[in-house]
């Protein structure tokens, strides 16, 4: 048992808090893991304020790197002295998903099997909650050795670690669900964290034109940064219509992009992407919405008579043993620029702040430096 500095988010609303926590040493099929670094992403405000569910207190934090310390019996994946990227993903290799081939779709992902407590206060003793299985706004943190996907150990955490939740979800929207490449228009709506990631990974299968739909000129430079070819300012033309224009310039007779991308999980945008498809163009659902929005009104002889595919992306459909490692190799060969992606370096009493930078949408990411 360790005992390390840790950010917790004990009741709902609160702001959160840095405190002590106690960490198990790792059993059967986990590994003690210390943190370098992890992104503040907006799941974590999620915890904070009971959107996930209500088992407070939460260990928040789980976009992140850092290097095995210890492993318990039966690992043989990692060992102590691997860098990794955490992911939220530990396979089973047991249910239908796994046994049919489809391990990035697994129905039963796994955690560590102990729980990490609070050290101090009157509560002390009391089992912690992590963030998607991880709680990495700690020192050290616990999780199942399948969490840790081995990746070149010579990159830098703060970019690297956040392919473990939002960045790798906007790539493998583009790449793994909406199957974009060459020959096929992308249009993404919302260019946050997690739809920038999308531009990225749009731009990594050869697709274009990559067309960046957002309100705010800062995020769409951004976007243009790394790759969108065209943008717009949906708060002063119509999206749908600039969508439609922009891809019959390349593809004559298109009717919208081939594949569209809503990175804001809300019902308008998410109609808006709907009706910016072109005919048999794929929609992918990938930010994420709050439990009372609901689909909005469409006639269903649009659904019938549009054809293609509506969507969700959960994590980006991806493999964390596939994909960490491929996009980490690319981000070393400068073909993916993970760097833009962090906008400041913090320390963990700065996280409550970074929550309310998030808010103003002044940052794609805050990244906590142990």
């Amino acid at each position: 048992m360790q005992t390390v500095k840790a950010v917790v988010a004990r009741a709902k609303g609160a702001p959160v808090e840095v405190t002590t926590i106690n960490v198990p040493d790792p059993g059967p099929g986990e590994a003690l893991v210390r943190v370098q670094t992890c992104g503040v992403c907006h799941t974590d405000l999620h915890y904070r304020e009971g959107g996930i569910n209500d088992d407070f207190p939460f260990l928040l934090g789980h976009e992140a790197a850092g290097v095995v310390e210890a492993v318990g019996e039966d690992v043989t994946g990692v060992a102590p002295g691997d860098f990794v990227v955490l992911n939220w993903r530990a396979v089973c290799g047991k249910c239908r998903a796994c046994k049919r081939g489809e391990l990035q779709y697994c129905f039963d992902t796994h955690n560590a099997t102990q729980a990490m407590t609070l050290a101090e206060g009157d509560d002390a003793g009391t089992e912690l909650s992590p963030a998607l299985g991880i709680g990495a706004f700690a020192e050290k943190t616990l999780v199942a050795a399948g969490q840790c996907t081995k990746v070149d150990p010579s990159a830098r955490p703060a970019a690297v670690g956040l392919l473990g939740c939002g960045v790798m979800a906007g790539i493998g929207a583009a790449i793994n669900t909406g199957n974009a490449g060459r020959g096929k228009s992308v249009a993404v709506i919302g260019c946050g964290g997690v739809g920038a990631a999308a531009v990225a990974g749009a731009a990594l299968s050869g697709a274009s034109p990559i067309i960046a739909v957002d309100i705010d000129a800062a995020k769409l430079e951004t976007a243009r940064r790394l790759g969108a070819t065209h943008t717009v300012d949906s708060s002063r033309s119509d999206a749908i219509e600039e969508i439609k224009r922009i891809a019959a310039e390349t593809y004559e007779g298109a009717e919208g992009a081939d594949v569209v991308i809503e990175a804001v999980g809300r019902p308008e945008t998410w109609k808006q992407a709907f009706y910016a498809r072109d005919l048999a163009g794929i929609l992918v659902l990938v930010g994420v919405p709050t439990p009372e929005m609901t689909v909005p009104d469409l006639p269903l002889l649009d659904v019938f008579g549009r054809g293609g595919a509506l969507k969700s992306s959960w994590y980006g459909d991806c493999l964390p043993s596939r994909d960490f490692p491929m996009l980490v190799d690319l981000y070393q060969q400068g073909r993916l620029d993970l760097d833009t992606f962090v906008t400041e370096e913090i320390g963990m009493d700065d996280v409550e702040a970074a929550f309310d930078k998030m808010h103003d949408g002044s940052v794609l990411r805050s990244v906590v430096v142990l």
